[in-house]
């Protein structure tokens, strides 16, 4: 238990005492955001705000772990995951920054390497030994997908990926809901850790790692929150977003939590549909479900404050989670049987 909270302050303590000297690096280099033409008008003003802001989270997250990890291959699976979809991102604010445009990595590029990592996951899920069922807590059902469980991993590593980059639209929005959720997978997997044997020896040391890592990345994410609280003085990014939502689905993925995902990240999910749903009405009824997709900027030109939409959004996640929470600790805790 005392790793988990010193991966937690530790991280915190780098992303806090680098954010000043990072954040001048990337006003020096001229990293600055680009807003898109067609985004709320007021957002036009945060035009040149540093960007790439992510790499302070994911750079503070890795020394912790690296030297508190049990290295197991549970933890290094959604360490792996972590920072190969923020290489993605990265990637694409790279080419965002170079090219001074809003639009970066071409989104077939971006499906294809998250479909790499996802074959990754499957096969260290399969050497694992994971189930290939999914769990239905409630109604306690097992689902069999056979084969089909290596697409449902696609669409959980690239759907929370993209979720999160779509929540990344206001400031403090999408770091925030992504701290609630990853101090409930970190909650989860300690209380897993604590059940799993009476003896601190003979406890599963995967949960106890991937705890380490969800608090490791929750201390970094704190630490970018100070900079990135409105106004923001630094972005995350793709570098974040897609680094956070990345972890968040591995996390559900090694904990076989899939469905809970649907709450855990349920304002991703939100975010996703509402841009899914105005392209459909769009499409096919020329109508638009909201005045602007995602569903954030549906209310900020409502007249809805920054502030108002974080907030609010963050307390709309804090139910889900805390309700995610509750199923875990009713229905998930034989971890080794949902195995």
């Amino acid at each position: 238990m005392e790793r988990v909270l010193a991966a937690g302050i530790f991280a915190m303590a780098i992303s806090i005492l680098a954010g000043p000297k990072f954040i001048d690096f990337m006003r020096r280099k001229e990293f600055g955001q680009h807003i898109r033409e067609e985004g709320p008008a007021d957002h036009h003003i945060k035009q040149g705000t540093p960007t790439m802001g992510g790499l302070l989270i994911v750079i503070s997250m890795i020394i912790p772990f690296l030297a508190l990890s049990h290295y197991t291959q549970a933890g290094l699976t959604v360490f792996f995951v972590t920072l190969g979809c923020g290489a993605i991102g990265f990637i694409d604010d790279w080419f965002k920054v170079r090219h001074r445009r809003s639009l970066g990595l071409n989104g077939r590029w971006k499906l294809l390497l998250l479909a790499g990592i996802t074959a990754g996951v499957g096969w260290s899920a399969h050497d694992l030994g994971l189930s290939r069922d999914i769990y239905a807590p409630v109604l306690d059902w097992r689902i069999g997908l056979s084969y089909g469980f290596y697409v449902l991993l696609f669409l959980i590593i690239a759907g929370s990926a993209n979720g999160a980059n779509l929540t990344d639209g206001i400031d403090g929005l999408a770091v925030g809901v992504g701290m609630i959720a990853l101090i409930t997978l970190t909650a989860m997997n300690v209380v897993t850790w604590i059940r799993s044997a009476p003896s601190t020896e003979l406890r599963d040391a995967s949960a106890l790692d991937l705890a380490i890592l969800g608090a490791a990345i929750t201390g970094g994410a704190i630490g970018f929150l100070w900079y990135n609280a409105f106004p923001a003085e630094v972005f995350m990014g793709d570098t974040g977003s897609m680094a956070i939502g990345g972890a968040i689905g591995a996390f559900a993925v090694m904990t076989k939590t899939e469905l809970l995902l649907l709450l855990i990240g349920g304002i991703f999910v939100v975010e996703a549909l509402s841009v899914i749903l105005q392209v459909f009405s769009f499409r096919y009824s020329g109508r638009r479900l909201f005045l602007m997709a995602p569903i954030h900027h549906h209310f900020a030109m409502k007249a809805w404050s920054e502030t108002k939409i974080m907030v609010r959004f963050w307390i709309l996640a804090a139910i889900m989670c805390a309700a995610a929470f509750a199923l875990y600790y009713r229905y998930y805790l034989d971890f080794r049987a949902l195995r």
